[in-house]
């Protein structure tokens, strides 16, 4: 049975309403997630986990899709956003970031890392280089204003995420006949668009990170996590095997111990 959860809010810096979802009781694990989502995909994650920690998912403010398009969207808005839910919890937790859910991750921690008392970082796309035009992105867009959503995220999940075409075909098969999905491709396409690099700041994160992944996801995901292993003074790197990048969604119980081993350890 899955476990009951709450709506709780927070108000931003720019006085917007922060939402998200809890569930369980015990030592906070804050979790954000990934592109084209809610915060729903973790649920069988925070099942697994709120039966010892109090699991809070924030939604993300330009995946509501009770907020018009476009939303007063940049990163530091979406730090505040995080932040702001940190300070209204109240406690040391730990931060768990997803995709391009865990560079705001990465963000948030550079900001306060005072309200964290360590992180799980699962594949975040951290920019290796300085913002370039892609044209992947430009196709998706054009997709979108075409009123293809399932199309846009195929083109993005495959040329722009890299995921396989086998499953970028599956993505597109989804946007296409569930609702939910398809009013929140446009938002995707663009996330973390001007965003270069900024390891220098993440290398003054001074709490444990554990850097997670899958051993079948794409290569340049790898590539991230081997350079912010390099980077972050206290990180270790954790690989899935079999395992890719929606693992918490394929194999939820494997994530969720990851986490749980991270938050006994930190939160005591």
């Amino acid at each position: 049975m899955a476990a009951a959860h709450e709506m709780i809010t927070a108000t931003s810096a720019d006085a917007t309403d922060v939402r998200a979802f809890a569930s369980g009781h015990g030592p906070v694990i804050l979790v954000i997630h990934p592109g084209n989502d809610d915060g729903r995909s973790w649920r069988r994650v925070a099942a697994r986990l709120s039966g010892r920690f109090r699991v809070v998912r924030i939604v993300r403010r330009q995946y509501r899709r009770d907020l018009p398009v476009p939303v007063p969207y940049s990163m530091d808005r979406e730090v505040e956003d995080v932040l702001a839910l940190a300070a209204t919890l109240g406690q040391p937790m730990v931060l768990t970031g997803h995709s391009s859910g865990g560079v705001v991750a990465l963000e948030a921690l550079a900001a306060n890392p005072a309200a964290f008392a360590g992180a799980v970082l699962f594949e975040p796309p951290v920019p290796l280089g300085p913002p370039a035009p892609n044209p992947a992105v430009d196709r998706a867009r054009a997709a979108v204003a075409a009123g293809r959503p399932g199309r846009a995220m195929q083109i993005f999940v495959r040329d722009v995420v890299g995921m396989r075409a086998s499953d970028a075909w599956a993505v597109r098969l989804l946007v296409a006949v569930n609702p939910r999905m398809r009013a929140l491709a446009p938002r995707q396409i663009g996330d973390l668009d001007g965003l270069g690099p900024r390891l220098e700041v993440y290398a003054r994160i001074d709490v444990p990170v554990v850097l997670l992944g899958g051993d079948r996801s794409p290569a340049h995901l790898g590539e991230a996590l081997d350079t912010l292993a390099a980077a972050l003074p206290h990180a270790r790197k954790v690989l899935l095997p079999g395992r890719d990048h929606m693992a918490h969604m394929k194999a939820p119980g494997e994530v969720a111990r990851v986490i749980a081993d991270l938050a006994d350890a930190v939160l005591g």
